[in-house]
């Protein structure tokens, strides 16, 4: 088996002013808040069929990565790919085939509406999670 991505689903950053980062990629950029789940400090704003989720360093998803962004600190958590013909058994194979630890499985939200996906991270500790 070999994987087909399709396309990006999603890219999440972690930032430490959370509206002002709403501010500027709606008012700048034009994207448009779609989601927001504030009790866990994600907001989900739409970036033509793809997502971009701000993730506040100080909320229950931001403090798991860490130190917030900076240089001692990551500001990108995980980038997502959307994978043709997603079988999660297959691609969990294909993952430990080439000697990469597969993470948690579930269903999420992305883009494309509910999907399960899997994730893991590249050589450099990127996180990457792949989906239906």
């Amino acid at each position: 088996m070999s994987l087909k991505i399709k396309s990006l689903d999603h890219l999440v950053l972690r930032v430490r002013d959370l509206e002002g980062m709403i501010t500027f990629y709606r008012d700048v950029l034009g994207l448009t808040v779609e989601r927001r789940q504030d009790a866990i400090g994600l907001v989900q704003l739409r970036a033509g069929t793809q997502l971009v989720d701000l993730v506040a360093v100080d909320g229950t998803l931001g403090r798991m990565g860490g130190v917030g962004p900076g240089r001692e600190g990551r500001n990108l958590d995980h980038f997502c790919l959307n994978v043709e013909g997603f079988d999660l058994a297959a691609v969990t194979l294909h993952l430990k085939a080439h000697g990469v630890a597969v993470g948690d499985a579930g269903q999420r939200y992305g883009a494309g509406g509910e999907g399960l996906s899997v994730y893991l991270s590249d050589p450099e500790g990127n996180g990457v999670e792949l989906r239906a």
